[in-house]
């Protein structure tokens, strides 16, 4: 376990107009954590995650990400280490070749004009090279990224976190797009890299037993709260079907 842990929550509370997201959330991450988002719709998992990734902020409460408040990383460069982010949509630009979606995961490493000149000329190449083998895409390297199914575009998206390489991965619904084979395929190598690379990652997701198989930590969220918080081998078919019960209109 490390002295300090890598995500501090403490009473984060998030707010849209009258609607309570989120509601005095409280949580303590280390590094090299799995973690598993779960709980019905409208729950506040996606809020969560725009919050962890200081996408949004929080009302009130405090967010410290290695021991600093979230507000001392002022440089999207120093934040880009830290954080990485997977959306159900890739945001991967269909028009370029494989390899430089992939390398859109150094933009944080390079200044202006080295990013100009890797449109025409890649940089950084055996980075993206060796990403794209370890995702099993090595022979899609100059492929046009429009071309391919759902499950190798989002082994892209992997490859652009391993270029990448922050310390964190988020991960909003990753595989909602995919049918169970894909899901399963593309989960096990998320959850191998991460291992790999020490790397903590937190996923929202619908199924629970993709949670309990590929996650050592399930977080249950209800109405903007936390309903329960425990190892995934603890977590019980009673407690999910409580989490998920939705009360008969009276």
């Amino acid at each position: 376990m490390s002295l300090k842990p890598i995500i501090l929550l403490h009473n984060i509370s998030k707010t849209y107009e009258r609607k309570i997201a989120l509601s005095s959330l409280s949580i303590v991450i280390e590094k090299g954590e799995r973690i598993a988002l779960i709980g019905p719709s409208g729950a506040g998992k996606t809020t969560l995650l725009n919050i962890l990734a200081n996408i949004i902020p929080s009302d009130t409460g405090s967010f410290e990400l290695n021991g600093l408040p979230i507000h001392q990383y002022l440089s999207n460069k120093r934040l880009a280490k830290k954080i990485g982010v997977i959306r159900q949509q890739f945001d991967l630009v269909g028009q370029l070749p494989v390899i430089h979606n992939v390398l859109a995961g150094r933009l944080g490493e390079w200044g202006f004009f080295k990013s100009i000149i890797s449109l025409v000329f890649p940089q950084d190449k055996d980075l993206a090279l060796a990403a794209l083998e370890r995702v099993g895409l090595g022979d899609k390297t100059y492929e046009k990224t429009s071309n391919l199914s759902g499950g190798e575009l989002q082994r892209v998206a992997l490859a652009r976190l391993l270029v990448q390489h922050p310390e964190i991965i988020l991960a909003d619904e990753p595989v909602a797009s995919l049918d169970p084979a894909r899901a399963e395929d593309i989960l096990s190598m998320l959850a191998k890299l991460v291992k790999e690379e020490n790397q903590t990652l937190i996923t929202s997701l619908h199924s629970v037993e993709y949670a309990r198989q590929y996650f050592t930590r399930i977080i249950a969220l209800r109405d903007g709260s936390i309903y329960f918080d425990l190892p995934s081998k603890e977590v019980t078919d009673q407690m999910l079907s409580d989490l998920y019960y939705l009360k008969e209109l009276e």
